[in-house]
């Protein structure tokens, strides 16, 4: 049974920072593109950030380029999201996401085939 278990999301004010954490298991990890989606309430789910197998490669809403980090660990079978300047529409339901060899865009949740069940993350101004 795979499992995707995200922590590490609070209340922080506007300019602070944040590092969300997913533990996967059940997987294959080192096998799967990981992403970090979010939705934020009366919104659409939008992708975030996104990063390789390897980890060799990463990806990035325009939103969040510049001050959010993707990085993963393989050994431990964990992605995180390094969330740093954090604005108030940063505020947000964050997933994390398991993709394996989709023809979907990487930004495209349709091509993530294991998903966590998200933490919050709330930014005051």
């Amino acid at each position: 049974q795979v499992q995707l278990v995200e922590s590490g999301g609070g209340l922080v004010q506007a300019g602070g920072s944040l590092r969300l954490s997913c533990a996967a298991s059940g997987l294959t990890f080192n096998s799967y593109t990981m992403g970090w989606f979010r939705q934020a309430p009366g919104k659409e789910r939008e992708f975030v950030a996104a990063i390789t197998e390897s980890g060799d490669t990463t990806y990035y809403a325009d939103s969040v380029k510049g001050r959010f980090t993707i990085s993963r660990d393989n050994a431990k079978n964990t992605v995180y999201l390094q969330m740093n300047s954090l604005k108030p529409e940063d505020t947000a339901v964050y997933y994390c996401a398991a993709r394996y060899l989709s023809p979907s865009p990487m930004t495209s949740g349709v091509g993530y085939r294991y998903w966590g069940q998200g933490t919050q993350v709330t930014v005051s101004s």
